[in-house]
């Protein structure tokens, strides 16, 4: 059985730049899909708005788990998730808008807070 087109080219990504493991990329696209979906019309996303989307998956899929399945594919912050997003601009498989930039993703939110003090335990 052979490879997707798709996740042959998130393969190489991932081996040009092994500092993140291929299901990050995965993932973001994954959160991605998911959070255009549930608009009422598609559009495009902020960085804001893509990190959100990316922690929002990563807790429902992940659960108090999430920072460490996130810390292993090598997305320690908010600037790791925008780095992520931008290698994926920059083989194609996204486009920006002109006015986005990796630094639209610094600081946005503490990991700490989002996947370990703010998480509610138990709901």
């Amino acid at each position: 059985m052979s490879p997707t087109p798709g996740t042959d080219v998130l393969g190489r990504l991932a081996r040009r730049n092994p500092r993140y493991a291929e299901a990050a990329y995965i993932f973001v696209l994954e959160a991605l899909h998911d959070r255009i979906q549930q608009l009422q019309q598609p559009r495009h996303l902020t960085g804001a708005e893509l990190a959100e989307a990316v922690r929002d998956l990563a807790l429902v899929r992940f659960g108090p788990m999430a920072r460490s399945v996130l810390r292993h594919w090598g997305v320690h912050s908010t600037s790791d998730m925008g780095n992520v997003v931008f290698l994926l601009v920059e083989s194609g498989i996204l486009i920006k808008q002109p006015t986005d930039t990796p630094e639209d993703f610094e600081d946005l939110f503490s990991f700490e807070e989002a996947f370990e003090t703010g998480y509610l335990w138990g709901g």
